[in-house]
């Protein structure tokens, strides 16, 4: 998707600019936000904490803990990776690419498996 920028140059000139839509990339950022705090919180709940023990094992507020898992803040790799430390959990990042559809068309997020492109066996987890 491109979004259509005009430029008036100082002879008058009009010139078109293409630029990507910033649309596309606050989606994925959402999506990627909700993912991670949907698995931060499914850890949470398969250690047996709450969202206090894990301010406590942060050092931070609890306030603090609730905006990291509404995902409505702007989550960086430190805070993702200050979460897992705390937890003595890890955290796994990967890119790959969306598969395409036989017209050579993107098919969307098309999701891959944690396993793809690893050495791990089909179902397990790190």
């Amino acid at each position: 998707m491109a979004t259509t920028v005009a430029v008036s140059r100082l002879g008058g000139d009009t010139v078109s600019i293409f630029a990507r839509s910033e649309s596309n990339t606050d989606l994925a950022a959402a999506h990627l936000a909700r993912q991670a705090t949907a698995s931060l919180a499914g850890l949470l709940s398969g250690l047996g904490k709450s969202r206090s023990d894990l301010a406590k094992a942060m050092g931070v507020s609890p306030g603090r803990v609730s905006q990291i898992m509404s995902g409505d803040s702007n989550l960086t790799v430190r805070t993702l990776a200050a979460a897992a430390e705390a937890l003595g959990a890890g955290v796994e990042i990967r890119f790959f690419a969306h598969p395409e559809t036989a017209d050579g068309s993107d098919a969307g997020s098309g999701a891959a498996s944690p396993t793809q492109g690893s050495n791990l066996p089909s179902g397990s987890l790190r």
